[in-house]
């Protein structure tokens, strides 16, 4: 009988444990282990004063096409005080010609105004910008100097550009896209929330959540730079 009055209060206080829990790990206060994680080896930054901010993306991936519009409003709203970054992943050779795109339309300072039509091409338009042939096609149709891109799509130093986006996805541990890395030591991505959150998630909250991460690992970054002058 004792024990049959005590269940009540053990399920109340078990309830109550996992309410506290989980309003510790959440998208707004995230932890370490769940909604990011910390590389073993933190990276060398190049951006001064800044929180380096870096994505690793795909263009044929569609959940970095569903994150790219909040990301670009996100990356707005920091201001100076980060440094955001792209960086093109190649899981097989195949995504070479896209990372040969991106940086082509870097090195041309056409980057950020093509970011969202180079997505719109491949997932409303379905075209398919896998092959020197199809993007050149497709960037001569964009207004660009289709002579000077592909000069610089072809150029040694678009080529050392994607050698070195290797060396980053490998040294970040990137085993999927989209990724975010903070200040070249935190890891957090749509998926990595989505997990902490449990169950299937619709991608718009997922990307949204991944935002309030993100903006406690730049304040947590920000913090530790202040902390060490």
């Amino acid at each position: 009988m004792r024990f049959t009055k005590f269940i009540p209060r053990l399920l109340a206080t078990l309830s109550l444990g996992l309410v506290v829990a989980g309003a510790i790990a959440s998208p707004a206060a995230p932890q370490n282990g769940a909604e990011y994680r910390t590389l073993e080896r933190a990276q060398p930054t190049d951006s001064g004063n800044k929180v380096e901010v870096t994505e690793f993306f795909w263009y044929s991936c569609p959940h970095c096409y569903v994150l790219e519009p909040t990301l670009a409003e996100w990356v707005k709203k920091q201001g100076d005080k980060i440094d955001f970054k792209r960086v093109p992943i190649n899981f097989r050779d195949t995504f070479i010609p896209q990372q040969k795109l991106y940086y082509a339309l870097e090195a041309m300072g056409k980057a950020e105004d093509m970011q969202r039509k180079v997505f719109d091409a491949i997932h409303v338009e379905r075209q398919a910008l896998d092959t020197d042939a199809t993007i050149l096609d497709f960037v001569g149709k964009q207004g660009i100097d289709k002579q000077k891109f592909t000069a610089t799509y072809n150029s040694f130093g678009t080529a050392s550009k994607v050698k070195r986006a290797l060396v980053l996805q490998e040294a970040y541990k990137i085993d999927g896209v989209p990724t975010i890395a903070i200040d070249g030591k935190y890891i957090t991505s749509p998926s990595i929330v989505g997990t902490a959150m449990g169950g299937r998630q619709p991608e718009q909250v997922l990307a949204t959540s991944t935002m309030q991460v993100m903006d406690a690992l730049v304040a947590k970054a920000v913090a530790e730079r202040a902390a060490k002058k």
